[in-house]
């Protein structure tokens, strides 16, 4: 399957879940989810990491509860976007974020799966794709809901700046070109 052939197979099953249905600041959760793959697209994020940013919420996070595939759908997701895509949104939907944001500015970063109870330790590569999704995530949540922004921007800022080690170049000028543009500080 090519990529485009992933997206639009990705983009079918979301919106055949419900995704275009359930609202999400600045429109749908498809709106969103759709918004997230061309920001990492634009910053030349690997098309597997592309389509887990499309699918990231596929599963519910820890922090939106609403999940568009049971956990026994993996195996149709996977036939969607490929197994690494479905891997990737599979450690983002299961991240307990207390446990893993506080040790984000660390080498290796101790995963708990919300699931399962288990712990992990992403691979380099891993752990890169997941903070490229959150952040890619996050930054379209505060350019879409000024509430949000007021009252989560300057935490979500220093996380991104406590992960820049796990970040892109771009996908860091965006948060500071971000906190610049909205006169947002991190704490």
């Amino acid at each position: 399957m090519t990529f485009h052939s992933r997206v639009a197979a990705a983009e079918d099953l979301l919106r055949a879940r419900g995704a275009a249905e359930v609202p999400h600041p600045g429109g749908t959760l498809l709106d969103h989810l759709r918004r997230v793959r061309v920001e990492l697209a634009a910053w030349d994020a690997p098309p597997e990491v592309q389509l887990a940013g499309l699918c990231h919420a596929s599963y519910g996070t820890d922090g939106f509860d609403t999940a568009l595939l049971d956990l026994a759908e993996r195996p149709v997701l996977t036939e969607a976007i490929g197994a690494e895509a479905e891997s990737l949104v599979y450690l983002y939907g299961s991240c307990v974020r207390a446990h893993v944001y506080p040790q984000l500015g660390q080498e290796e970063v101790e995963f708990v799966d919300r699931f399962t109870d288990v712990l992990r330790t992403p691979d380099r590569a891993s752990l890169s794709a997941f903070m490229e999704i959150t952040a890619a995530n996050e930054l379209d949540v505060v350019r879409h809901n000024p509430a949000i922004a007021a009252e989560h921007g300057p935490a979500l800022h220093e996380l991104v700046i406590r992960a820049s080690r796990h970040l892109s170049d771009k996908a860091r000028r965006a948060w500071t070109d971000q906190a610049a543009r909205t006169g947002v500080a991190a704490e």
